[in-house]
């Protein structure tokens, strides 16, 4: 009896673990790099593949920027302010790849750049924030983050990412950021 109710638990475990704020980026993450890695190849027809990744990867950024970064600061904040500048590098480099035919020469290292971009951010992610996250946020926060980020992400991902640099040279991850920062300035006073 004592082992079913173990089971039990077990398996409710496993299951709010998959449904976790970390574990629904992580699962973006794959994602985006297995089209980042065709992209690079050149081997698969790179309309659609560019297609997913400019609904993909900025609503990924969205749900990070506007939720899981605000909520997860205090736990690693110069992370936090790391994490949204290379936001805005990989804003501009997919933005770039966009604004590129899949046969001009440069398209290549555009892709590989923002590949090399992408996975130094999420080693980061992976490696040091979320491991602090999964530690120390409560497993039902962590659980309702996740849920409220795989809704704005649904959402988010309806639209796509328009080529090109921003006017201003502004991303949406300096907008963000300087929400939080204006955020960490008022609770400070």
């Amino acid at each position: 009896m004592k082992r079913s109710t173990s089971r039990k638990s077990t398996a409710r475990n496993g299951a709010a673990t998959r449904n976790s704020a970390t574990a629904l980026l992580k699962t973006q993450h794959r994602k985006v790099e297995a089209i980042l890695k065709k992209l690079e190849g050149g081997r698969s027809e790179a309309q659609p593949l560019l297609e997913e990744l400019a609904r993909d990867l900025p609503a990924h950024m969205q749900i990070e920027q506007e939720l899981f970064y605000p909520a997860v600061r205090k736990l690693d904040e110069d992370m936090v302010l790391e994490s949204f500048e290379e936001h805005a590098v990989a804003e501009i480099a997919l933005k770039r790849l966009l604004a590129t035919s899949s046969e001009d020469p440069t398209f290549k290292a555009k892709a590989t750049l923002l590949k090399e971009l992408i996975t130094h951010h999420v080693e980061e992610e992976e490696g040091e924030l979320f491991p602090k996250v999964d530690k120390k946020m409560a497993a039902e926060e962590n659980l309702e983050l996740g849920r409220r980020m795989k809704e704005m992400f649904e959402q988010a991902s309806q639209q796509s990412i328009e080529p090109g640099i921003p006017k201003g040279g502004r991303t949406t991850a300096d907008v963000a950021e300087q929400r939080l920062l204006r955020d960490m300035q008022s609770a400070a006073e």
